[in-house]
């Protein structure tokens, strides 16, 4: 079989079934960050693929998560009768269909029940009634934080933590600097990328409890923040950040 991979955390998620040798393409953020399949043909970005680097290498399956862009792609290739696998990931539960769903389509399905096994052992449920209150800022401007719906959100809860954005019904929701004062966190989580340190930058607003307690904590988007078949071990992560002392 040969696939091409339209976004990273498929790629991710086609390389730990055992499957990454069957990939023929794929997106450029998937060659920018996952060196072992840097060298094939690369189809175009997450928001700009390329029809035609597509089919010129001759996928029996193109696999893509849901998106305005690739929603009209699908349509474009299905007509030249190319098979397409959606696969949404945005929720704990769609992640883990996702991978499911993908093993079973390549014929991997005993390794993916196997990793979602282990993701959902990583995954139980804390006892939030006394847990500190966090937020996980993902931008800082304008400034999105992760709200509720996400498996973000689900892997803050399995980390013993409040998320105080958890009310927003969209997963990202785009806040403001006010809101983030009233809701006053114990924690900041700061996955931002290329924006100087966290703590200087949230120490301008003083009266955050965060920034009190010295409990701002940078956190590496690339290790944390992106969904993919590991996110068990980047839950490992976040426990390991959120149990180390506070801030110098």
């Amino acid at each position: 079989m040969r696939l091409v991979s339209l976004n990273p955390s498929l790629t991710a998620t086609l390389q730990a079934l055992g499957a990454g040798d069957l990939l023929v393409g794929i997106d450029d953020w998937s060659a920018r960050t996952s060196p072992d399949v840097a060298h094939l043909p690369k189809v175009g970005g997450l928001f700009n693929p390329s029809l035609e680097a597509i089919v010129a290498v001759q996928p029996d399956l193109v696999v893509l998560v849901p998106s305005a862009q690739q929603r009209d792609l699908r349509g474009r290739l299905e007509a030249l009768g190319v098979d397409v696998l959606v696969l949404r990931n945005e929720s704990l539960d769609e992640l883990l269909h996702s991978i499911e769903a993908l093993g079973e389509r390549i014929g991997r399905g005993d390794e993916a029940r196997a990793r979602v096994a282990a993701i959902r052992s990583a995954f139980k449920a804390s006892s939030l009634e006394a847990a500190p209150r966090a937020v996980l800022v993902i931008q800082r401007d304008p400034l999105y934080v992760v709200g509720g719906g996400s498996y973000l959100d689900d892997m803050l809860a399995a980390s013993g933590v409040r998320n105080v954005a958890g009310g927003f019904g969209d997963p990202y929701p785009r806040v403001g600097v006010e809101w983030l004062i009233a809701a006053a966190p114990d924690v900041i989580l700061d996955a931002s990328e290329n924006t100087g340190p966290a703590l200087p930058h949230w120490s301008r607003w003083p009266s955050l409890p965060a920034v009190q307690e010295g409990r701002v904590i940078e956190v590496e988007a690339a290790l944390m923040t992106m969904p993919g078949p590991y996110i068990d071990a980047a839950l490992g992560r976040m426990r390991a950040a959120l149990a180390a002392g506070p801030a110098e």
